[in-house]
Order: structure tokens, then C-alpha cells, then sequence
């Protein structure tokens, strides 16, 4: 699904027009954003939570000179989906 699609979906089923459900739905991910800059988790009961993780260093290969090198650890966004959420995808009878 694609972002205007969401919109769309969003503007139906809770009835706003689409330049109020983009609104929304640009202000939900700005504070998503916001508070994993803070290096906060966000929590959504029944969905999932948004928490930033450290990726440790590691060797990786250079595709070009097929060498063996370092790749830095590094800050990543990680999506931790809810029991909800989890169940939900693995119904038998979807």
C-alpha cells in the first residue's frame, strides 16, 4: 500500500476529507520521527512499537575489490510488531 492509498483509506473510514487524513497522517510520522531522533519508544498498544537500535560494527566484503572490510556500527528505526498485530497476520482463515 502505497501512501495515497492510505490516505484514501484513512479519509473513508474516518470520515475526513484527503487534505485532513494527509494532515493526520504527516503529523503521526513527524512525531514517529521526532521522538526516535530523541532516541524515545513509541508504543502502540494492539499494533506494534517504533524504538531505535544499535547495528553492531561487523566485516562485511566490498562488492568492488571483493575485500574483506569494517562496516561501522550504527543507529537503525526498528518496527516491533504487537501480540495483536502478530496474531492477526497469522490467522489460518485470513
Amino acid at each position: 500500500m502505497k501512501k495515497i492509498e492510505l490516505v484514501r483509506e484513512i479519509s473513508r473510514t474516518a470520515n475526513l476529507t484527503q487534505t485532513q487524513a494527509t494532515q493526520a497522517l504527516e503529523a503521526t510520522i513527524n512525531i514517529i520521527k521526532t521522538t526516535l531522533k530523541k532516541r524515545e519508544e513509541v508504543r502502540l498498544v494492539g499494533f506494534g512499537s517504533f524504538k531505535v537500535t544499535t547495528r553492531q560494527s561487523r566485516t562485511g566484503i566490498n562488492p568492488q575489490t571483493k575485500r574483506p572490510m569494517n562496516i561501522p556500527a550504527t543507529q537503525v528505526a526498528k518496527f516491533v510488531p504487537g501480540k495483536e498485530l502478530k496474531e492477526m497476520i497469522n490467522k489460518k482463515n485470513r
